[in-house]
């Protein structure tokens, strides 16, 4: 069912700007989550710029920004230090060569010396493009073929990854043993024989899942913190099960760590929770909002490139733009404090808004880790994502998050996606979102 926004005054020139679009773009945009189906319902917002924490829209709207890119903004919008690098490098430089450069290994040598898991690394596009050589290696290293991924989580857009994403529940089998649902049609269906799909946070279903077939298993594929279906953390004692059954069992255990790789953590969320998989993906967080990811992991395992038994190419792999962005950002995020700062910044957050669903005696509560969260509302905990099909309100998400835009905070609106919080917030900007929550739980208390 189409919505409209309750003061459309305010966005008249995106509202203009929408239909144009759509005579020439699929949907008006360029990717699923912009669009209307996704959320932006009745239309998306234009863009003007950014600036730090704040984004402008053509209408001349000022946001604090929690949507950051969807992750990519870690240091804010154009970061100084990273914008300098690469002009810098652009005009100095070039572009792409097709061969290496010294830099390449000096950004190596930084990822290296940031996460103990990696031990080498190869840079590659796309977080989707670190997911599918992954797995690449994962099957050759083990010579098997099964992957266990987890419902609700998204791994990109690899025909041999989007299953079960987001899954109708009638299509998606048992709770305690999901079978895999294709993400849309034109994904070959015999791609589906060769994934185990399990719910998270269940150990007992990895347990059972490994006992059943680990001999044809080669990889369990996961985000060490569920941030596709919205915000949900670990429970105590799971990703050191998981590392724990893997080893036992000769399977390869990769962390997805697109969205927490170098925002939870220096080390990313495998920091943050002392776990060390066997293969790492880097993106969002590592290139300073310009796009850059890397794969990354043990030697033995990695060394499988080093004579080309597994292909890992891409023409613009490693080009100048990725490389200078990527070094300026990390010479920024290993500053001394820089972590410890964010991480106290997002707990005031947090803590405020939960005290102000707490006074106004809503059914919500924030889950968040370091500077990534989501509001639940929910009448209890969210554990996995079939919990947050059943019990989640997308309604008064819906209100919540069209409140909060009306006053001037920005993230996405659906209540799947995730806030970002970027090193570019800074304290007023907390206050002025706590202001804003505080106003909009009240118009939602008092409308019903």
């Amino acid at each position: 069912m189409s919505l409209s926004y309750h003061n459309p005054q305010r966005t008249a020139r995106s509202a203009a700007l929408y239909p144009k679009a759509c005579e020439v773009i699929p949907a008006g945009v360029n990717s699923t989550a912009r669009a209307r189906f996704s959320g932006w319902d009745p239309y998306p917002l234009f863009i003007d710029h950014g600036t730090g924490a704040h984004l402008f829209d053509v209408d001349g709207n000022r946001y604090v920004d929690y949507l950051l890119g969807l992750g990519p903004m870690l240091l804010g919008h154009r970061p100084p230090g990273v914008t300098a690098a690469v002009v810098r490098a652009i005009q100095e430089r070039g572009t792409v060569f097709a061969l290496p450069t010294e830099d390449e290994a000096r950004l190596a040598h930084l990822i290296i010396d940031s996460i103990p898991s990696v031990e080498q690394v190869r840079l590659c596009n796309t977080g989707t493009e670190a997911v599918i050589y992954a797995l690449r290696l994962a099957r050759t290293f083990t010579g098997r073929q099964k992957i266990i991924r987890f419902e609700g989580m998204y791994h990109g857009f690899a025909d041999g990854v989007y299953w079960s994403k987001h899954p109708d529940l009638r299509e998606a089998g048992p709770d305690d043993r999901p079978v895999p649902v294709p993400q849309g049609p034109g994904i070959p269906a015999c791609i589906g024989e060769q994934l185990i799909i399990l719910p998270w946070n269940d150990v007992g279903a990895l347990r059972a899942a490994i006992e059943r077939e680990g001999d044809n298993i080669a990889a369990v594929l996961t985000e060490a913190v569920m941030c596709n279906t919205g915000c949900i953390l670990p429970e105590p004692g799971y990703l050191e099960a998981m590392r724990e059954l893997t080893a036992a069992r000769g399977i390869l255990l990769i962390f997805d760590e697109v969205i927490t790789g170098f925002r939870l953590h220096l080390a990313g969320a495998q920091g943050r929770y002392n776990i060390r998989p066997d293969l790492s993906v880097f993106a969002k967080g590592l290139g300073g909002g310009f796009p850059v990811a890397a794969l990354g992991g043990r030697k033995d395992i990695m060394s499988l490139a080093a004579d080309g038994t597994v292909s890992i190419a891409g023409t613009y792999t490693a080009n100048t733009i990725a490389v200078a962005a990527a070094l300026a950002a990390l010479e920024e995020l290993r500053a001394p404090q820089m972590y410890q700062q964010l991480n106290t910044r997002c707990e005031r957050l947090y803590s405020g808004l939960e005290q102000i669903f707490q006074d106004a005696r809503m059914p919500a509560y924030v889950v968040g880790v370091g500077p990534v969260m989501q509001v639940w509302f929910a009448e209890r905990a969210i554990r996995n994502y079939r919990d947050a099909i059943r019990h989640a309100s997308h309604t008064r998400f819906r209100r919540w998050w069209e409140g909060m835009l009306n006053r001037g905070v920005l993230f996405h609106p659906h209540a799947f996606e995730n806030l970002f919080v970027s090193f570019a917030h800074s304290d007023d900007d907390v206050a002025a979102t706590l202001d804003a929550a505080k106003a909009t739980v009240a118009d939602m208390k008092a409308h019903g």
